[in-house]
C-alpha cells in the first residue's frame, strides 16, 4: 500500500482529529457514567487532537524557525498579533486538549467532546485566515 503525503496542513490537521476520533473510540464510552473507561486513549487521543492543531498552526503562524521547539508562549504571542479571537482558541484549546486530556487524562465525557470541538475551531479558524492556493 502506498502511503500518500498530504501537503494541505489544514486536511492534515483534520486527518489528525479523525485519528483522534479512532483512537477515543477505543476507550468505550460509558453513558451511565457519562464517561469514558480507560485514560490512557483519552491522553492519546488528547495528545494527538494538540498535534493536529499544531500543524495548523504552524501554517499560519510560521514560527518554527532557529533551534529548538517553540513553546505555547510563542504560540499565544505570535497569535495575539495576528488575530485576538486565535489566541483566545489556543488558549482553550491548549488547555483542553494538552493539558487536561493529555496530561491529565480526564475521562469526562463532555470534557473530551470539548477537546474535539476545541479542536475544529482552531483548525478551521486557521484554514479561514491562511491564504488560498492559487491553481495553475
Amino acid at each position: 500500500m502506498e502511503e500518500t503525503i498530504n501537503t494541505d496542513p489544514v486536511e492534515e490537521a483534520r486527518r489528525y482529529v479523525a485519528n483522534a476520533m479512532e483512537i477515543i473510540e477505543k476507550s468505550k464510552y460509558d453513558p451511565e457514567t457519562r464517561s469514558y473507561k480507560d485514560k490512557k486513549y483519552v491522553r492519546i487521543a488528547g495528545d494527538t487532537l494538540w498535534k493536529g492543531c499544531l500543524i495548523a498552526l504552524d501554517a499560519l503562524l510560521q514560527i518554527r524557525k532557529g533551534k529548538g521547539r517553540p513553546s505555547i508562549e510563542k504560540y499565544k504571542e505570535a497569535a495575539g498579533k495576528r488575530d485576538r479571537k486565535l489566541l483566545q482558541f489556543i488558549n482553550l484549546g491548549y488547555e483542553t486538549m494538552h493539558l487536561v486530556m493529555g496530561y491529565d487524562g480526564n475521562k469526562e465525557g463532555k470534557v473530551c467532546e470539548a477537546g474535539f470541538e476545541r479542536a475544529n475551531a482552531i483548525i478551521d479558524h486557521c484554514a479561514k485566515l491562511l491564504p488560498t492556493p492559487v491553481c495553475a
